[in-house]
């Protein structure tokens, strides 16, 4: 694993250390560690919630949004890189529109009048709809009522709490996904979700499961406290618990 100090990261990323300095002390992106010394250590894993942060903020989130976004149980990554390449395909098509635009001011002059091209109501809409999907989910507005008031301590004992109960699975993924204490397991994960972040119909359980094998920094995070294959092991679990159901 490489690790990169702040001030590579920085370089690499073109984030300036002050604003990374911020990200840590907000808890937006926290460093895998210190040195001895102090300094900030980050390594890929870090660099791709990052990127995450960044794509978001082409949508206009504010900061406090993005932390409780990506931090959410819920997070769809994929989802959010489709928004952002639908979002920065339509900028391009407005830049190129401006640039051709300023081409026929030159060519023609002044009188060249074309005031449509400066209309960005079409990205407005689309940006404004982005954030409605991401931030007014009746999920989203219990998440963020249940943790309105959480200290830095409440949200780590809620992480590692939920955290183990991925290291149970992992102790369990040699036995067949179908079994009954794998089953109850399965329940547990979903009452926990309900009781802690929102609530977590059999259909979002789901859904969970299939993110949790859809491979980044979900499905490496859990295959790190469970062992390799939990992830997927967990999301065959969900899916035959949500069969059982139906």
């Amino acid at each position: 694993m490489t690790m990169m100090t702040v001030n590579e990261v920085s370089k690499l990323t073109g984030v300036s250390i002050r604003t990374l300095q911020y990200y840590d002390t907000i808890g937006l992106l926290k460093p895998i560690e210190y040195t001895e010394s102090g300094y900030r250590l980050y390594d890929d894993t870090s660099l791709e919630r990052l990127q995450q942060i960044l794509l978001f903020k082409e949508l206009e989130f504010p900061l406090k949004e993005i932390k409780k976004i990506i931090d959410a149980p819920n997070f769809d990554r994929n989802k959010a890189l489709e928004q952002q390449i639908e979002l920065l395909t339509m900028k391009k098509e407005h830049l190129e529109n401006l640039i051709s635009f300023a081409r026929g001011i030159k060519g023609i002059g002044v009188k060249y009048m074309d005031f449509k091209v400066f209309d960005t109501t079409k990205i407005d809409e689309y940006s404004k709809r982005a954030k409605e999907q991401w931030g007014q989910t009746s999920e989203y507005k219990e998440f963020e009522e249940k943790t309105k008031n959480w200290t830095k301590d409440d949200e780590a004992t809620v992480a590692n709490e939920f955290m183990q109960l991925f290291v149970e699975f992992g102790q369990m993924k040699e036995m067949d996904p179908e079994d009954e204490q794998v089953q109850l397991q399965v329940r547990k994960l979903q009452d926990y979700i309900t009781d802690h972040f929102y609530t977590c119909s059999d259909k979002i359980l789901c859904g969970l499961g299939r993110m949790y094998a859809g491979g980044g920094e979900l499905t490496e995070n859990i295959d790190d406290v469970g062992g390799v294959g939990t992830a997927e092991f967990v999301s065959k679990a969900i899916d035959i618990f949500y069969m059982s159901r139906r």
